[in-house]
């Protein structure tokens, strides 16, 4: 009974510690998907070469797309002009970082991770996009676009969540420019019902996963383990395959942290797994062909663990507390804002789980049925 009520009061922590900055960065996730087009876009991002990779890098970092959200809107791009480079660049730094990610960073890993990780994110998808161009030009044909091939949404589950949306508003647009505020409202509907129902179940099972981590891992258990030369390795292999968004992985992350894991293992987790997951590569190889799916993976996974040994380097060398760190975002938070947070985000995370039962129940074809693995 005491272990459940050490889980109990652990998950407790992390949710009140969570609520608030999840709750910002859906905000403004919601403001982004009102002023920012993914056509618009797909024309900044086309021509060959380094300027387009790094428009594209810089550009995923405040976007607020998940793992799955990430494919339709980078084959959208890819429709609309998008060299092969700046599409690789957007497909992992989006999921990587995102408005949301970074303020759930800032409340539960500290200031140390939160900044560190949107940098390796912008280098990793930098060095993948570099390493597809290359192979671009030792093979030196005119790049072709997909012309004919179905959009994600159609042949690839994952990408179904968040396509409907971008579909419906299309013909709107066109025939009558909504008010401005409407187009707001619009995008905060999307970003509490659609995005975090692309979240939640993840969110869940970060935290509590994280709860038991704290509640039961003895302190500095994995921290011997998490040193050694393989450490980076084995959380790259873990991450891979997961289908786990940035927000999501974070509780995770911290959990890992509390227990003593290194920052730089946990870091090559945080940027493995939300960057790579099956549905993702197999886009890639589609989209892109086999070559590029290769230095996807290289991109991807040599710079999180380069990044990896860089971060327990500079964690050693400036002896930064990052246990002290944890949950920093306490200090600056009033409980009652905490606690109405959590309040409100326990009402939105019920009502979407409760949706989905009920769907799933009486419905043939639930609202979300392709989101999740």
């Amino acid at each position: 009974m005491n272990t459940i009520a050490r889980i109990s009061q652990a998950f407790v922590d992390l949710w009140l510690d969570a609520a608030f900055w999840l709750l910002l960065g859906l905000t403004i996730a919601g403001l982004l998907h009102t002023f920012v087009k993914s056509d618009k876009l797909g024309h900044h991002l086309k021509g060959h070469g380094f300027w387009p990779v790094i428009k594209a890098a810089i550009l995923g970092i405040p976007l607020p797309l998940c793992s799955c959200g990430v494919i339709p809107a980078a084959v959208g791009l890819r429709r609309a002009g998008a060299s092969k480079g700046a599409t690789t660049a957007f497909l992992i730094s989006t999921p990587e970082t995102g408005v949301d990610s970074i303020a759930i960073s800032y409340a539960l890993l500290g200031p140390f991770m939160t900044i560190i990780r949107p940098i390796a994110a912008v280098c990793s998808s930098i060095a993948a996009a570099m390493l597809v161009l290359s192979g671009e030009k030792s093979t030196s044909q005119p790049e072709t676009l997909p012309e004919q091939q179905p959009t994600a949404c159609g042949s690839q589950g994952a990408g179904h969540c968040c396509c409907h949306s971008q579909q419906k508003r299309a013909p709107d647009s066109q025939t009558h420019p909504d008010s401005l505020w409407r187009r707001i409202w619009q995008g905060q509907v999307y970003a509490f019902t659609e995005l975090l129902g692309d979240l939640s179940l993840w969110l869940l099972v970060g935290l509590m996963v994280s709860a038991c981590v704290v509640a039961l891992v003895p302190y500095d258990a994995l921290a011997e383990v998490s040193r050694g030369g393989w450490a980076m390795v084995i959380m790259a292999l873990i991450g891979v395959p997961m289908y786990i968004c940035a927000s999501a992985s974070t509780p995770l992350a911290a959990g890992l942290l509390m227990a003593g894991v290194s920052p730089g293992a946990v870091l090559v987790f945080l940027l493995a797994g939300p960057a790579t997951n099956v549905a993702t590569l197999g886009i890639v190889r589609r989209e892109m062909g086999w070559h590029a799916l290769g230095s996807y993976l290289l991109g991807v996974i040599g710079v999180a663990i380069g990044f990896g040994y860089l971060t327990n380097t500079l964690v050693d060398l400036w002896h930064i507390d990052i246990q002290g760190e944890l949950g920093s975002s306490n200090s600056l938070m009033p409980f009652w804002l905490a606690g109405l947070s959590a309040l409100f985000l326990m009402l939105l995370v019920g009502n979407d789980l409760l949706t989905r039962i009920y769907q799933g129940l009486f419905k043939k074809t639930p609202i979300h049925s392709h989101s999740h693995h």
